[in-house]
């Protein structure tokens, strides 16, 4: 009965990383459109990742233990709840057509989800004893189909007829009808969850540090957690500011409308998904951290390739080969992004028991690396060149590498 339980529970949390991916996935269609209605640079651009993600290091701690009191089921209900309270922000935020405001809106719907993500990652894994990869690597998969979805609704809903506006403030505007619908979804998948009543896991997580006879008094002296922790913080980064500067991309190397590039995007999270089902599978006969460090190594792969072709690039004598090359290439990281989050989250709260709460709030402050990294892609873009500054989420893929081959293990 209890193995019945936890797999209709598990069934349930897909709803959750779906809208979850759809939601954080739209920033990659608000950043070339706010670029455009406040006239900002790329790194000011990328102060709507920054402020987005910087919510997971303000927040992610206290979610962490207020989950420890008020338990997993409770805190999805919350977390959908005040994540569609920041989409409802939006609504006042466009009608003034303040970039402050807009950011402070985003920071409201990034809490949400922070506690959507503090709950859901270590839910889905004590759900799952001993199957902890796979089952996080299956229902993240439904995160990369709201991500793949996400900037097609983006590209039809909020950069679609963008010369028919007659000033700023109206293409502002464009936002809060999507929003709101998004806001209305979310109150009913909390009022959903609510009346499912999904069982509270918390008691597993003692019995994880019973038998191991745990006897550590800070989740700091679990050095596989620590690592794990910087694990998230890069690829995550790596991951958003890719996916942040895609659409520039595009533009420069295949002359691609935003409205388009917004379009393509989604391969670039469809791949995702594809790569989480099949990888979900893969490691039932291969080791995890095994499949994280091949990854690692494809994603640096290709954006070497991508940067040594986008050079070659000259529009000017009608032949695109190469800019086609840069795009696949890029759009291709996608499929080896894929596993990466939650095999490394898997990979740093094993064994951690009691902590496993505190560890989940202490990883999502880790995702602040969706905030930091962007901006310094952009400053680089910004003062040298848009493909170099690619150079950025190569470095953050060498330390996913070392944490696959050696900062997993446990001491």
């Amino acid at each position: 009965m209890q193995t019945k339980t936890n797999t209709f529970a598990l069934a349930t949390l897909t709803a959750l990383f779906f809208a979850m991916g759809f939601i954080t996935v739209l920033n990659d269609v608000l950043i070339p459109h706010l670029k455009v209605i406040f006239d900002l640079n790329y790194f000011q651009a990328a102060l709507v990742q920054f402020c987005f993600f910087g919510a997971y290091f303000i927040t992610g701690g206290f979610f962490g233990k207020l989950l420890e009191q008020i338990g997993y089921p409770l805190g999805v209900i919350l977390g959908f709840l005040l994540t569609a309270l920041g989409c409802i922000l939006f609504y006042p935020a466009a009608a003034t057509a303040s970039y402050p405001i807009f950011l402070g809106a985003l920071f409201v719907l990034a809490s949400g989800v922070v506690l959507l993500q503090a709950a859901g990652n270590p839910f889905v894994t004590l759900l799952a004893p001993g199957k902890e990869a796979t089952a996080l690597t299956l229902v993240q998969a439904f995160n990369s189909l709201g991500t793949t979805l996400g900037p097609l609704f983006g590209s039809m809903f909020i950069l679609a007829d963008t010369a028919e506006y007659v000033s700023k403030a109206q293409e502002a505007q464009s936002v809060q009808i999507p929003y709101l619908g998004i806001a209305g979804v979310l109150i009913l998948l909390a009022v959903v969850v609510w009346l499912l009543r999904l069982p509270d896991v918390r008691e597993t997580a003692e019995k994880v540090s019973i038998e191991n006879n745990d006897d550590k008094e800070s989740l700091f002296e679990y050095s596989h957690l620590v690592f794990g922790a910087a694990g998230i913080f890069f690829y995550v980064g790596a991951e958003v500011s890719i996916g942040s500067y895609l659409i520039f991309t595009m533009q420069q190397v295949a002359e691609v409308e935003p409205a388009t590039g917004a379009k393509y995007i989604a391969y670039y999270w469809g791949a995702a998904m594809v790569g989480r089902f099949i990888g979900s599978a893969i490691m039932t006969k291969i080791a995890p951290n095994i499949m994280l460090a091949f990854n690692a190594i494809m994603s640096i792969t290709l954006i070497i390739i991508a940067i040594a072709f986008g050079q070659s690039i000259n529009l000017e004598d009608g032949s695109n080969i190469a800019g086609i090359i840069t795009m696949v290439a890029l759009l291709a990281i996608g499929l080896f992004n894929s596993i990466m989050f939650p095999t490394i989250f898997s990979l740093a709260t094993k064994n951690l028991g009691k902590f496993t709460s505190q560890a989940s709030g202490v990883i999502c402050m880790a995702i602040v690396g969706g905030a930091l990294i962007p901006p310094i892609q952009g400053l680089i873009a910004d003062h040298f060149d848009l493909l170099m500054s690619y150079v950025v989420p190569v470095l953050c893929y060498i330390y996913i590498l070392f944490f696959a081959l050696k900062g997993y293990k446990i001491k």
